[in-house]
């Protein structure tokens, strides 16, 4: 699981770090999280810009790119009318009809009550005129009435009931009601009904109390709404870029308020969340940055100064693109966003090249491009143009050798910004004049992306402590104090050490170390001898040797010191930590045989004599280039004791130094492997065939000519030149 691999990884090296480390990487980190986050965030803070719908418009507003989105104010109108063109749903109320039948019913249950009542004609006839007096029957009807039986009732009953069925079971309105009441006169005739029975049917059919049975269904007809505004597909807004969106004076309506919205030119209040989604977004680019470093330079990762390096560079182009996007090109929008080609996305990219590794500005180049883009306005433009400037950047930076070339990288840098900026524009369709200031933006950002490298690498470097190839360079030039002074109290030691630098710098290239460091390191590696020069036989002038006259211990001493003594100088010139380790390291743990055998004869017992006590006091090498540094020192010292070195000759004297500091366990800490160690010996064979090549003998003859050959030679050119 992807997790599990991720715990695997971050576990082991949180607990060898302990709590007290992590707790302040972590409380800085936040830190700097909490700062970056909060100067993007700014974008989601409420304007003061506030329109509302039916106030007139501050100014004109166009279009600065073109956009295409899903109109919530237009769908939601569509929508509104789609429900309102929905006709009303009505349904029958079957409860009308029973009670018009109940009332029917009613009637006829108090007729044949009154009839079961009493056996006596008369007494049933005024009963019944009694209890149907509101119907104003005639005495005919009252006496049939009075004399039918049960069945004739029910009969009749049941044909009153069909009548109200016949005409209300159908769908009737209000307005429809005396229309129904007709119908159902009319059907009395075609009923079938007694004529004596009839005026009964008819009075009570008059007499009902009729309602519409055609009823609105609010629930039917609002999900026949919800059902039609769901239908409603939702509206697209296409806006050109360069289409005006409202114009000056004109009363704003909410369609126009969300077009402004959605272009980025209005917001009416905080974006809570949007600002959750840069908060993740930017959590998820730290995370990615982290893992990068944590499984592919793992060095840089467990280096909290250079850790907070990358977040101080992080922090520094947010606070500079902050600035540059809050520049107003005249107010009108499609001029003032064209402002993000300003980002300086290449100085952070050429700082981190520099100080850090190329490898890792490729990732931050990206990192800081996408940030390009938010900081912009969410443009893609500006995350290209960003990465392209970022990449051209490290480029220019890659093969570094003076401060100078940062000066010149600013014209590839103006270049290709100049090309990416118009490509660009020519995709998004955009106008000459538009053009023209993106132009000029570009060729800026190269400037002034070269400004702020020039600019803050000294300072980065001295705070930081970090070496870089353009410190190096600037230590290897002769006018430096130290190898001024090395050239003129020491000339012996000077031109050891420059040797020594050359041989240093082949055998770094060969084997793919830091041949700058190597070939700086071998220039300042014996700076100690200033302090005695003349106890070191390079620099003895004449036949006498001072260690002639001193015990061979205090011979070490003396030769042994001028490692400290180099240290002491060093820190006081305020060389870089990586110089003074070669320094330090360049003898390691080697033993000054010369003095340790001078002991050993002048002892009786040489069991007296210890080693240890005529060795070096280290440490030993603990990289490459200070071994390199330290072989090609004792091959150049050793070289020029032999009495004809020729290459057969050097190339045995080499390997046998080689040897001896393998087997004397000098190398062991350095990592250079056999291979490697073969490759360097063979890189100090072709140095010193050049230094120490057969010269050809000319005869006296030739030597003769030659020289009347070049003064005619001279003569002729004066003659020439007059």
């Amino acid at each position: 699981m992807p997790w599990q691999r991720l715990d695997q990884l971050l576990y082991p090296l949180l607990a060898r770090l302990g709590p007290r480390f992590i707790t302040r990487r972590i409380t800085w980190g936040l830190i700097l999280f909490i700062i970056a986050t909060a100067i993007i965030a700014l974008d989601f803070l409420p304007q003061k810009l506030d329109l509302a719908v039916g106030q007139p418009s501050p100014r004109d507003f166009k279009a600065p790119q073109g956009i295409v989105y899903e109109s919530e104010v237009l769908t939601q109108k569509a929508r509104e009318e789609a429900a309102r063109q929905v006709a009303p749903v009505y349904r029958v109320d079957n409860t009308v009809v029973s009670a018009l039948t109940g009332q029917a019913d009613g009637i006829f249950q108090s007729i044949r009550e009154i009839n079961n009542s009493t056996s006596d004609t008369n007494e049933r006839v005024n009963r019944l005129k009694e209890r149907l007096n509101q119907f104003q029957l005639p005495p005919a009807t009252l006496q049939a009435l009075a004399a039918a039986d049960t069945a004739s009732l029910n009969s009749l009953a049941a044909s009153t009931r069909n009548i109200i069925n016949q005409v209300m079971g159908e769908a009737v309105p209000q307005d429809a009601l005396n229309a129904a009441r007709d119908k159902m006169l009319a059907a009395v005739e075609t009923a079938g009904i007694s004529d004596q029975y009839r005026p009964l049917v008819v009075a009570i059919l008059r007499q009902l109390n009729l309602k519409p049975n055609l009823i609105y269904d609010v629930a039917a007809t609002m999900q026949k709404q919800d059902k039609a505004r769901a239908e409603v597909v939702p509206v697209q807004v296409t806006i050109r870029q360069g289409e005006k969106v409202v114009s000056d004076g004109e009363l704003v309506t909410a369609e126009e308020i969300e077009a402004l919205q959605k272009l980025g030119l209005l917001r009416t209040g905080t974006s809570w969340g949007g600002f959750i989604g840069l908060f993740i977004f930017q959590a998820l680019l730290v995370a990615i940055l982290l893992l990068f470093l944590r499984i592919f330079k793992p060095d840089i990762y467990n280096n909290g100064q250079l850790l907070l390096l990358l977040g101080l560079l992080w922090l520094i182009f947010l606070v500079f693109s902050r600035g540059v996007v809050a520049i107003s090109l005249g107010g009108r929008p499609e001029m003032a966003r064209l402002v993000g080609y300003l980002m300086p996305v290449a100085a952070g990219s050429m700082l981190v090249a520099i100080l850090v590794d190329a490898q890792v500005a490729v990732v931050f180049t990206l990192f800081l491009g996408l940030e390009a883009g938010i900081l912009g306005g969410n443009y893609y433009q500006f995350t290209a143009a960003g990465v392209i400037s970022g990449l051209t950047g490290i480029y220019c930076v890659a093969h570094l050798s003076h401060r100078s070339d940062l000066a010149r990288s600013s014209l590839f840098l103006m270049l290709a910004n100049l090309l990416s900026v118009v490509t660009l524009g020519l995709m998004l369709k955009a106008t000459l004049f538009q053009l023209s200031i993106a132009a000029g933006l570009a060729l800026a950002n190269g400037l002034l992306s070269a400004v702020l490298t020039i600019g803050f690498l000294p300072f980065l470097e001295n705070s930081f402590g970090i070496t870089t190839a353009v410190k190096l360079l600037e230590l290897s030039d002769p006018n430096h104090p130290l190898l001024k002074r090395l050239l003129l109290e020491a000339p012996g030691t000077y031109h050891h050490s420059i040797l020594v630098g050359n041989l240093a710098e082949a055998a770094a290239n060969a084997v793919g170390a830091d041949s700058l460091l190597a070939r700086v390191g071998a220039y300042y590696h014996d700076i100690g001898k200033l302090k005695r020069p003349y106890f070191f036989i390079e620099n003895q002038v004449t036949a006498e040797n001072p260690h002639d006259r001193l015990a061979p211990t205090l011979s070490t001493l003396i030769i042994s010191c001028h490692v400290k003594d180099g240290l002491e100088m060093a820190r006081e010139f305020r060389l870089p930590q990586v110089i003074q380790d070669i320094i330090a390291q360049h003898h390691g743990e080697t033993l000054i045989s010369y003095f340790y055998h001078k002991a050993c004869e002048s002892c009786r017992d040489e069991k007296e004599v210890t080693a240890d006590d005529f060795r070096y006091e280290g440490p030993k090498p603990r990289s490459k280039e200070a071994a390199i540094v330290m072989l090609a020192d004792s091959i150049e010292a050793g070289i020029r004791s032999l009495p004809k070195p020729t290459p057969g000759r050097m190339e045995g004297f080499i390997r046998k130094i080689i040897r001896e500091k393998l087997e004397d366990n000098q190398l062991e800490a350095s990592d250079l492997t056999f291979r490697e160690l073969a490759v360097i010996a063979e890189a100090f064979m072709r140095v010193l065939n050049g230094i120490f090549h057969t010269r050809v003998e000319y005869p006296d003859v030739i030597l003769k000519e030659m020289e009347r050959r070049k003064g005619r030679n001279g003569v002729l050119h004066k003659q020439s030149a007059g």
